[in-house]
């Protein structure tokens, strides 16, 4: 993976938990709070970790954000704080700006403000669990529309020691395997032939009604 350079405003759980996966993945990352203690706490983690003041664009400025790839703006219950900063980052031509909602109408405004992608991590956690519960293979799922997922599954027992090419996923269940997990090394694009293992993980692609179908077969 290409080393980015990321900023995160906002090092309460959310924030703090995006910059240390974002950190540990080789990446440079930018913390920045106003309260002292959690920009204490990132300092041990993360590339850099400063006080600063998100709604101050001389602020921003000195800090040079306008060089970073990508600003997540994980401001917590602060609304008005987290509307103003991303406003000032998209005027000031910040290339990519990620935001946290609260709820719809804030993220509502967000989105009229300029935010590239809105995320609303205590709705997406709540479906990430239900979906889970609803379909015990599935491990974990990226949304690529209201319709497309991809998603990492278990695999049923009923496949175990077959190939893809007699499973014909995508004639029996209209989903398409693009990555196989074996052991820790991960097989793009694998094969027909590929024998898949009962310890495997498959990563597929498909519409939502289809992989919740696949991901309950036994």
């Amino acid at each position: 993976m290409a080393k980015s350079q990321y900023a995160v405003i906002g090092l309460g759980r959310f924030g703090s938990s995006i910059a240390w996966r974002l950190n540990k993945a080789g990446q440079e990352v930018l913390g920045i709070d106003l309260n002292e203690e959690r920009v204490e706490e990132a300092e041990i983690f993360l590339t850099h970790a400063v006080i600063a003041d998100s709604t101050d664009q001389k602020a921003l400025a000195s800090l040079g954000i306008t060089n970073f790839d990508c600003v997540i703006v994980a401001i917590g219950d602060d609304m008005q704080s987290s509307i103003l900063t991303v406003l000032l980052l998209k005027e000031m031509g910040v290339k990519k700006v990620i935001a946290k909602a609260i709820g719809k109408r804030h993220g509502k405004v967000l989105e009229k403000v300029g935010a590239d992608w809105i995320v609303y991590p205590e709705r997406d956690m709540g479906e990430r669990v239900a979906n889970q519960l609803l379909s015990p293979n599935m491990l974990n799922y990226i949304e690529l529309s209201k319709e497309y997922n991809i998603e990492e599954m278990n695999i049923p027992s009923s496949m175990a020691g077959k190939s893809l090419r007699e499973l014909d996923l995508r004639a029996m269940y209209n989903v398409s395997v693009i990555t196989v997990v074996r052991n820790g090394n991960i097989i793009v694009s694998p094969s027909p032939d590929e024998i898949i293992h009962s310890t495997d993980l498959l990563v597929v692609i498909g519409n939502r009604d289809d992989l919740s179908r696949f991901s309950n077969i036994e």
